[in-house]
Parts: C-alpha cells; sequence; structure tokens
C-alpha cells in the first residue's frame, strides 16, 4: 500500500484528522524519515499543551525536508512548522495537516579563518552558544538563556541583553514549498524588533551562518556566558513550563512585563495557566493547564491592560490551531 492510499484511508474528511486513535508510523516517499499520525505536541512544545498533530515528520537532512514539503503538497494538506516548540501555544484541537520538526536538522561547522560559525536550524541557540564560550569565540553570550532553535531565532530575531539575531548574521539558508532553496542576506531579512520577512510565511529556515569573534579566552567567554544566564535565571521563572515571553515589549517606555504589573496580575490565575509571580510577561502551566486556559488568560491580560493604559498588547508567542470561546 503506498503512502497516499494509507493517508485517503485513514483520515475523516469531516474533520481533518486520522480517525484512528494510536500513532501510526510509515515513511516519507523514497527516504527512510518517518512518517506518524496522532503524534502529542504537548510532548514537544515547552507549554507542555496542546493537541495532536495529524501527521508529523521529523527530517534529517535538506532532502528529507523537500520530500516532507512534497507530500503535503500531493496531500493538499497545510504545513506547520516546528522548531524546539519554545515560542508556541498549540491549540487543545490539535493541528490539521503536516507537522514539520526540525529539531534533527543539527551540524555545526566554525570557521577559524572567517570567524563565522555554519549552522543547522534545528541546533539549540543555548548549546551553540556554550560551544562558542568553550572556543574562546565571542557574540553569541547573550543567546545562552534563549530555549529555541537555530532557525526559530533567526526567523523571530530573537534577542536578549541588548543584543539579538541581526547583530551577527550573515545569511540564512531556506527552503519554499516549492522546494527551491534561497541564500538571504541580512538585508532580505527585513530585521526588526522580534520579527523578519519570515514571520508568519511558509519558508523554512535550513541553516544559518553567524559572524563572531574568534581567538578570546575561553574561560572569559564562558564565565560572562554563566553570567548571562545566571540574570535570566534570577529574574525569569524557568520552575515550570512556560513559553518565554507572552507579548512583545510596546513602543514606548515601559515594557509588557512593567504594565502587566502595574495591574496586578502577577499571580493571576485561570485553570492551571498564572501570571507569573518572578516576570509579569511569563504564562506558567501550575500542572494540567490546557491550552485554552493559556489563551483566555492571554486574553483578559491583553484586557486589563488596553483599558488601563490605551495599550495593545501583541502576542510574541504564535497561537496555533482553533481556541472556540
Amino acid at each position: 500500500m503506498t503512502v497516499s492510499d494509507q493517508t485517503r484511508r485513514v483520515v475523516n474528511p469531516t474533520i481533518g484528522v486520522p480517525t484512528n486513535t494510536q500513532p501510526e508510523s510509515m515513511y516519507l516517499p523514497g527516504t527512510k524519515c518517518p512518517l506518524k499520525s496522532q503524534v502529542k505536541l504537548a510532548a514537544l512544545t515547552s507549554f507542555r499543551v496542546g493537541g495532536p498533530a495529524q501527521w508529523y515528520v521529523s527530517p534529517k537532512n535538506l532532502e528529507e525536508l523537500k520530500q516532507s514539503f512534497a507530500w503535503a503538497t500531493e496531500q493538499q494538506l497545510p504545513i506547520t512548522l516546528l522548531g524546539a516548540g519554545s515560542n508556541l501555544l498549540v491549540s487543545d484541537r490539535g493541528l490539521p495537516g503536516l507537522v514539520i520538526g526540525t529539531k534533527g536538522l543539527r551540524y555545526t561547522h566554525f570557521d577559524l579563518e572567517t570567524g563565522q560559525v555554519r549552522v543547522a536550524a534545528g541546533q539549540s541557540i543555548a548549546r551553540l552558544a556554550w560551544k562558542a564560550a568553550e572556543l574562546g569565540w565571542e557574540g553569541l553570550e547573550w543567546a545562552v538563556g534563549i530555549p529555541g532553535t537555530v532557525g526559530g531565532a533567526v526567523v523571530m530575531n530573537a534577542g536578549a541583553h541588548g543584543s539579538c539575531a541581526a547583530d551577527i548574521l550573515v545569511d540564512a539558508q531556506v527552503l519554499s514549498p516549492d522546494g527551491s532553496v534561497e541564500l538571504l542576506s541580512l538585508k532580505d531579512l527585513g530585521y526588526r524588533y522580534r520579527t523578519s520577512v519570515l514571520q508568519g510565511g511558509d519558508r523554512l529556515v535550513t541553516e544559518a551562518t553567524f559572524q563572531l569573534k574568534p581567538g578570546a579566552d575561553p574561560a572569559k567567554v564562558t564565565a560572562t556566558t554563566a553570567e548571562q544566564l545566571e540574570q535570566r535565571r534570577l529574574t525569569q521563572p524557568y520552575h515550570l513550563p512556560s513559553c518565554g515571553s507572552v507579548f512583545r515589549n510596546p513602543e514606548g517606555e515601559y515594557g509588557a512585563g512593567w504594565l502587566i504589573e502595574q495591574m496586578g496580575l502577577k499571580g493571576y490565575q485561570i485553570g492551571c495557566a498564572q501570571v507569573a509571580e518572578r516576570h509579569a510577561n511569563f504564562i506558567l502551566n501550575c500542572g494540567g493547564a490546557k491550552a485554552m486556559d493559556i489563551y483566555r488568560l492571554i486574553l483578559y491580560v491583553q484586557e486589563q491592560v488596553e483599558k488601563h493604559w490605551s495599550i495593545k498588547l501583541e502576542p510574541e508567542v504564535k497561537i496555533l490551531g482553533q481556541f472556540a470561546d
């Protein structure tokens, strides 16, 4: 039986998700890459919430990525891209179509002559920061506390401690659904605060090149990197599942966390979702939270801040799937 035959057999067209309740594995055509159905996304997101993916695949190279896009196109299925799952809120209903996980894309090459590092999109940006520090390469110390992948950091222009991806990015390789590959320069990416031209699009970052500064004392760079991480741990809650910062900082003098705190919302809870006591721009899963709890809390915080400050906070977290009132 072909992949296409199996897909048509198990998909219920009424609801757009497989009718079976047990995960089913097969392989992408022409590859050894497993293609699975009904994969629980809660285990793949930092919030630890969310329903199943209709189909899920985790390619390990560019060819498998291309086959993933081709298969979804053939089956007329929507595509969702998933990195470390650290900046996502997935609906309790799950996601239709094909979810492509990029964490299997991992390789790193440090070029001593150029001071550049070429790294695959699925590599942890925090692990890359530690590796650079151990080699005595400066420029990534700020990234040590960011719980995401290189691909995600490139797409959203991740940043901390006054630095961001745009400061060191040389170029990024991206794959389009039609299988074409492009190399985008820093200028092409149109970087702004926590966003780029890739945000919300259908092109997938496959690898990126960063310009660093080799030759420093590894002990010194490692110490600085450790200090950056400790500062984040002292000011941000890491003891419970979260997505990191929920809202973008609005233009002006005050950040989102400060605005939320002034409303007395620290500790405010809906279901098992809570505005963090340590940092008001974090929402925590206190154990057993539903995606809907977190979604309702996001809306409530937005409503209260807008009512008092006339500022509409824009979510930094990407909200995926259906959320019914």
